[in-house]
């Protein structure tokens, strides 16, 4: 299994079956509960009664679960945890999952359940989701569950794919069969199987029951076999450039293989009227939801920073920043460094263990509460909710000028979390800059309300297991 597109966004297929499965698990779990609950006779009325019910109560609560699982990383790719890490985020899933199940119940009183019938529906779904887990794992590591790829190229572009997709979950959805060694190409690929064909490419693909083939070449115009490729494609075997292959697998897009005329080409970076109206409407809901939820917490910081600096220091810190269109805008945080962070007006990255960085301020970078405050340059419109983070002008200047395409970020809002920062850690020189520029060029080309719902959901595990800060 490869990726599969749900509006705009690849998604490894794999887990999106893991998904819809969960989900029917869920719903069949609430079914038997209810049944396991009447039949003992603790409930007030009948299965048979209690039947007609239970349909919507059913696709509510395996929703919410799934959610709740999704949060917590569980169907996440990359996500590298042992048996152990994986049973405590389960448990954590499923724990929210029944205090928003309950919650429910007094807001949506059509929606209660009793406590009995929960209490036998977590109890199963938890079993069965253990269970699924266990499938999952073993049936995705089989080879004949996965994409049987072959790298026509052996050189720098193709050592691309070894030297970033090194580990086990990099690689979820597709086995490489082999890299295709090209006359006037030194080979760069090491750990590999290097393929010298003495053979037609197509033929290759077929007698070894090829699925794609990624080009992979330093030198395109000379090296491409494009007769044998349009073969391949006759076979339905499925052919990318080493660009679209990245932004398939990996969610990114390679800055220093993507070509102006790919990047000319390729589909809108910029929204229409009613996609950036639906994004608005996006952004001003989960902001305004954010800001509910968590006022409490930023008096309580605002307390904290009085109470370390004195009832003088400023609570506040703005500071000049890069938005739409490579417009500056003054960001609002909450101050993590101390007062003279840059007394000599040199703008610079911030680093591990920074010095600058006050006791109150550790803690509120680490768990992203320093974040808070930028809620209201979404409200504002200043920002979306998910975006490009933000970057300051004297950076903004330096990297454009070391990075291609790296102003094309610019073409969307900046945001309080994005794509990039669910995928790479925090980014403190130019090489981490290119890096995240690849996964907000992503962005960028793939958004979408779904992506946008997906990054919101996912920054919950970042927040939880503070991945990423400094």
């Amino acid at each position: 299994m490869a990726t599969v597109r749900v509006f705009n966004h690849h998604v490894h297929a794999s887990f999106y079956w893991l998904a819809l499965v969960d989900a029917a698990l869920f719903m069949l779990a609430l079914y038997a509960g209810a049944y396991i609950y009447c039949s003992v006779g603790l409930g007030p009325t009948n299965f048979q009664a209690y039947l007609p019910d239970l349909p919507s109560r059913a696709l509510l609560y395996a929703l919410i679960t799934v959610v709740c699982l999704f949060t917590m990383g569980l169907y996440e790719p990359r996500m590298r945890e042992g048996r152990s890490g994986v049973l405590l985020r389960t448990l954590g899933g499923f724990v929210a999952a029944s205090l928003v199940t309950a919650g429910l119940f007094l807001f949506l009183p059509d929606t209660h359940q009793w406590r009995g019938v929960l209490l036998y529906t977590v109890l199963l779904s938890f079993s069965a989701n253990l269970v699924s887990r266990m499938v999952f794992i073993n049936v995705t590591d089989l080879d004949q569950f996965k994409s049987r790829v072959l790298v026509y190229g052996s050189g720098s572009a193709a050592a691309t794919i070894t030297s970033s997709m090194r580990r086990k979950t990099d690689r979820q959805g597709f086995t490489i069969v082999g890299f295709v060694r090209v006359d006037g190409e030194e080979p760069r690929v090491t750990g590999e199987r290097i393929i010298n064909l003495r053979q037609p490419l197509a033929e290759y693909a077929r007698q070894t029951e090829i699925d794609q083939i990624v080009v992979a070449l330093d030198n395109k115009r000379d090296q491409t076999p494009t007769d044998e490729l349009f073969k391949c494609r006759l076979q339905g075997v499925k052919v990318l450039n080493l660009v679209n292959f990245f932004e398939r697998e990996a969610g990114k897009i390679l800055v220093d293989f993507a070509t102006p005329g790919w990047m000319t080409l390729t589909e809108d970076l910029r929204s229409n009227t009613s996609t950036s109206l639906t994004k608005r409407c996006f952004d001003i809901g989960a902001s305004f939801l954010l800001l509910m939820a968590t006022w409490p917490l930023m008096l309580v910081t605002a307390l904290a920073i009085w109470l370390e600096d004195g009832f003088r220091a400023p609570i506040f810190f703005s500071q000049e920043r890069v938005g739409l269109s490579g417009k500056a805008f003054k960001v609002l945080k909450f101050r993590s460094m101390s007062v003279d962070a840059e007394r000599d007006g040199k703008a610079r990255w911030a680093t591990v263990n920074d010095s600058r960085v006050t006791r109150v301020g550790s803690f509120i970078r680490r768990t992203r509460i320093d974040e808070l405050p930028q809620i209201f340059n979404v409200l504002s419109g200043e920002m979306a909710f998910i975006g490009p983070r933000p970057e300051r002008p004297e950076f903004v200047k330096q990297l454009a000028e070391q990075i291609p395409y790296y102003n094309s970020r610019h073409a969307v809002k900046p945001g309080i979390t994005g794509w990039a920062q669910l995928c790479y850690p925090y980014g403190a020189s130019e090489e981490d800059a290119r890096q995240k520029l690849q996964f907000d060029l992503y962005y960028v080309k793939n958004q979408g309300l779904f992506l946008d719902f997906m990054v919101t959901l996912s920054t919950v595990e970042v927040v939880l297991f503070g991945k990423g800060a400094r």
